[in-house]
């Protein structure tokens, strides 16, 4: 039955790609989803073009998420937002999990179990030196093949970068033609404008562990509140999105806003 569903959805989205946005609105005081945004509330350009917004529809649908864990000798600090994210799984969303310092490496496939998921974490080893750009891109391009659901890469990250081969760019249009968002959840702010992109031009949202704790309760909640809050907005017309694509809200307030072009 889940076979059935992925190949009906790879085929709607097929229909749809030319002219289809997931976007995520948080209000930037609370970084709580905005939820009862209408389509005139958008305004999409594309290349500096403002295209016409025929419909906006929340994204629902099962998940498929791969959560990429920080295996430095600081990566330890995240472990126990891995748990807490491993407990906001519903009964068919899926969850793989692959630790990463030069790249990544799977611990384990996609599975529904919270028990296997649970496991694999006590199977990560800490001590090495991140290269976080290449560890996404090997987890974007060898992670997803069998995923035919919304596609989510969580980042678990200390916030310390490398010496990556690949860089930003790279990652972004891998991310883009795969239908992948990133959430990156770091810890130390050197890194902070480089997740704050990868999330932005992907349709995710960026998370500060200092800000979840102040936030209080466990974090998985909060996240995945997140997760499950985008929008599906379709444009008018049939052609295809570029590269530099911009949303904005009208409402008044202010707005962390970010876009993925399904492709």
């Amino acid at each position: 039955m889940r076979r059935l569903a992925v190949l009906a959805l790879l085929a709607c989205a097929s229909a749809w790609s030319a002219t289809r946005l997931l976007v995520t609105v948080l209000d930037q005081r609370t970084g709580r989803p905005v939820s009862d945004l209408r389509a005139q509330e958008f305004r999409v350009h594309d290349d500096g073009t403002l295209r016409a917004v025929q419909a906006v529809e929340r994204a629902a649908g099962l998940l498929d998420v791969m959560m990429l864990l920080d295996a430095s000798l600081v990566g330890a600090v995240v472990q126990p937002v891995a748990e807490s994210l491993i407990e906001q799984l519903q009964s068919r969303d899926q969850m793989a999990i692959a630790s990463f310092a030069s790249s990544a490496d799977l611990i384990q496939d996609f599975t529904s179990s919270k028990e296997l998921l649970r496991r694999a974490l006590l199977r990560v080893k800490y001590g090495n030196v991140p290269n976080v750009l290449d560890a996404l891109y090997a987890a974007i391009e060898d992670g997803f093949h069998e995923s035919g659901f919304r596609r989510v890469l969580i980042l678990l990250t200390a916030g310390l970068e490398g010496s990556s081969r690949m860089g930003e760019r790279d990652v972004l249009r891998l991310a883009r033609r795969r239908n992948v968002s990133i959430y990156p959840v770091y810890v130390l702010g050197s890194g902070r404008s480089l997740f704050e992109n990868l999330a932005r031009q992907t349709g995710g949202a960026w998370f500060a562990v200092r800000d979840l704790k102040r936030a209080g309760g466990p974090p998985g909640p909060r996240i995945f509140e997140v997760i499950r809050s985008p929008y599906l907005v379709t444009l008018e017309g049939e052609l295809s999105l570029g590269e530099r694509v911009k949303v904005e809200i009208t409402r008044e307030g202010r707005f962390q806003v970010s876009a993925l072009p399904l492709e």
